[in-house]
């Protein structure tokens, strides 16, 4: 089995309460939303075209998800969820 592990994710509010609210109708949790979203999406994520060429990644030693990475606005709201790793 996969170990779990916490992680925070920062959303808005508009986004943090459809997730709310979509949990309390499916009885699940906001951890169980979000990860089912992710397996939902995950490859229309990947077609995505990148904003750094994959070159530079390994140049630079940057891992993918640093880049671009911004601090979380004001109005948005730390959600703490248990991952599976």
């Amino acid at each position: 089995m996969s170990q779990k592990r916490k992680v925070t994710l920062y959303f808005n509010s508009a986004m943090l309460a459809e997730t709310q609210k979509e949990a309390l109708r499916q009885d699940r949790s906001i951890s169980w939303i979000i990860q089912a979203s992710w397996r939902i999406a995950r490859d229309m994520v990947k077609q995505m075209p990148s904003s750094v060429p994959p070159a530079s990644h390994v140049e630079d030693g940057v891992h993918p998800v640093q880049t671009g990475m911004s601090a979380p606005s004001v109005s948005g709201r730390a959600v703490a969820a248990r991952t599976q790793a």
